[in-house]
């Protein structure tokens, strides 16, 4: 029987680890459940995961462990060599592009991304003009990591039919 998988976690890749738990603790208020931390290539069981991702000669990284309010793990890692990417809004490349947060006030979330160093990619714009008060925003953390905001619950905002044509 097939059924619907939780979301456990999503790993993102930032330039300055500490800079970043900083941000997303004090802007979206995600808790930090591991504080940033070496890992080593060894033969620990961490070290010899990581070279199964990796591949050999990895060296060592920085890892920091957050936690959304609705309890969806972020996992960050800080390379030596990680470098931010001239564009990083390739959304024609297959992979995964951006994640999305849920704020009620999406306005005043997308102005504090922007007094932390963020950008705010487009305007606020409403899924059903005049209607209802779904709303969105697309911005990016001071990393370059793309992050979508919704007002409401994805499921609230496709479900009442957000690409139906007007009749």
């Amino acid at each position: 029987m097939t059924y619907p998988r939780n979301f456990s976690h999503i790993g993102i890749t930032v330039t300055d680890l500490d800079a970043a738990v900083k941000f997303y603790s004090e802007v979206l208020g995600w808790y930090v459940i591991m504080p940033p931390t070496t890992i080593k290539e060894d033969a620990s069981a961490i070290g010899v995961m990581c070279t199964d991702v990796f591949g050999p000669a990895w060296n060592s990284f920085r890892i920091a462990h957050m936690s959304t309010g609705d309890r969806v793990g972020v996992e960050m890692f800080e390379f030596a060599n990680g470098e931010r990417r001239e564009n990083n809004f390739e959304f024609w490349k297959t992979g995964v592009f951006h994640f999305c947060v849920q704020d009620p006030d999406v306005e005043a979330l997308a102005a504090r991304i922007v007094a932390a160093g963020g950008k705010q990619r487009m305007p606020v714009r409403y899924y059903y003009p005049g209607e209802k008060p779904y709303r969105m925003v697309y911005m990016e953390d001071p990393f370059g990591n793309i992050l979508e905001i919704y007002s409401h619950s994805y499921e609230l905002t496709y479900g009442a039919g957000a690409y139906q044509a007007a009749a």
